[in-house]
């Protein structure tokens, strides 16, 4: 598909309304990239068509207009399937030599090792220095978006992994306080058990994947979790054994329709009290808000058990092409996206927080200002289900060994897959 054909299909929104803070003083927004020619355009690609994502990207088009008018914003979005759609599609257009001028993408190896292996986006370093972003973001993010000492996408927003949702009256109900440990866990799901009451919610195979993550962080910790990733925690070692067990464990108090279950259909037997926990990325607090629930009172959250002080993340984030079109138009983008101004606007909408640290807490809800405090704070790992810590082809090799373990729940042959894995697509060659 060409560019013309996607000007066409895309809607162009150009929303030049003010974004201010609570406190009624304008946040400033950053000033215009140099010498872009008037009448020049910026193609952006992302996945984000409706419900807050849309609704936030134009919050962020009207910070970019307001500083770039003479620029216009095409906006070249695909529907359908997280993202997936989206990425075929980009994937025919840079075969065909054919780049939007930036696109969305999962920040992490998701980027590094398909974009930046395939040398088709740009270091963003200088941006990075000019705009003065070293500063305001976590120190222990910037590794995880660079290669070789070269930082390759701006981070818009961030989500947390490593959440446990639970449902406050039914773990009143059965004297139970926030496990905080995998053992604490344990002991938390057999009370509910033996009381009748489904001690977790899961759903389809992703989300699975997802509670995956979060029991290897609990069980090994920050340092031998982000060791899985390098190549210097051995997959086959005792201590990764333990945790799979841990999993396999945790697999008995799901629920067994779980494969015909989405996630949102998962958070929701706990938001209606037929579960007691489940475990997904704060996405699921911007779906209890559109349900109607009240924070702390319908729903609670902690850090999944054994996470406590870290903030497994994930991230969208936006890219320079190699060969953009319009490369002083997608350097202005970048500068936005990357800006107070655009973040403040785009994350209240979107359900996310900001990936810097100076964002005004009184613009967001009270779980998002809690994971705001945590973001800037906390340990910082990434996700292997949204694209930080493993390439695509080690992710689906995980994926396929994970599929087999749902099946027959043999720790042992999971193991040695995971193993296997990491030797054919990861650092464990």
């Amino acid at each position: 598909m060409n560019k013309k054909l996607f000007a066409l299909l895309s809607i162009l929104v150009v929303a030049a309304f003010a974004i201010t803070a609570c406190g009624g003083a304008a946040t400033e927004a950053p000033a215009a990239t140099e010498a872009p020619a008037m009448g020049e355009s910026v193609e952006v690609f992302s996945w984000w068509t409706g419900g807050g994502e849309a609704a936030g990207l134009e919050a962020m088009q009207g910070v970019f207009a307001g500083s770039n008018p003479e620029i216009e914003f095409v906006n070249a979005a695909v529907a359908g399937g997280a993202g997936t759609n989206a990425r075929a599609v980009l994937a025919t257009r840079l075969q065909a030599g054919d780049p939007p001028d930036s696109w969305q993408g999962h920040a992490g190896q998701e980027l590094i090792g398909t974009y930046v292996a395939g040398g088709q986006i740009e270091p963003l370093n200088d941006l990075y220095e000019s705009e003065g972003w070293l500063a305001v973001m976590p120190e222990t993010l910037i590794p995880l978006i660079s290669n070789d000492g070269n930082i390759y996408s701006v981070p818009v927003n961030i989500h947390r992994a490593n959440v446990l949702w639970y449902n406050p009256s039914v773990l009143t109900a059965n004297n139970l306080a926030v496990p905080t440990t995998m053992d604490e866990w344990f002991a938390a799901m057999d009370t509910l058990k033996a009381a009748g009451v489904q001690p977790l919610a899961v759903g389809e195979q992703w989300t699975k994947m997802h509670l995956f993550e979060t029991v290897l962080l609990g069980s090994l910790g920050s340092d031998a979790y982000n060791g899985l990733w390098d190549g210097s925690t051995d997959w086959a070692s005792a201590d990764v054994k333990a945790a799979l067990d841990n999993y396999a464990k945790v697999l008995t108090y799901a629920n067994s329709d779980s494969s015909s279950l989405s996630w949102q259909d998962a958070a929701q037997l706990v938001i209606n009290g037929d579960a007691a926990f489940n475990v997904m990325g704060d996405w699921a607090e911007g779906y209890f808000r559109e349900l109607g629930k009240a924070p702390n009172t319908d729903y609670g959250w902690a850090a999944t058990p054994g996470s406590g002080g870290v903030f497994q993340f994930l991230s969208d984030s936006f890219v320079l092409a190699v060969g953009a079109p319009h490369p002083d138009a997608a350097t202005a983008w970048l500068k936005v996206a990357g800006s107070k101004a655009g973040q403040e606007a785009f994350n209240p909408v979107k359900g996310s927080i900001c990936a810097r640290t100076d964002c005004d807490p009184a613009l967001f809800g009270v779980y998002l200002q809690s994971a705001m405090s945590d973001w800037s704070s906390n340990i910082v790992v990434g996700s292997l289900t949204h694209g930080v810590v493993a390439n695509d082809s080690w992710k689906t090799e995980i994926d396929t060994a994970l599929g087999l373990f749902i099946a027959d729940s043999n720790v042992e042959g999971f193991q040695t897959a995971l193993a296997a894995a990491c030797a054919s697509s990861g650092p464990c060659k």
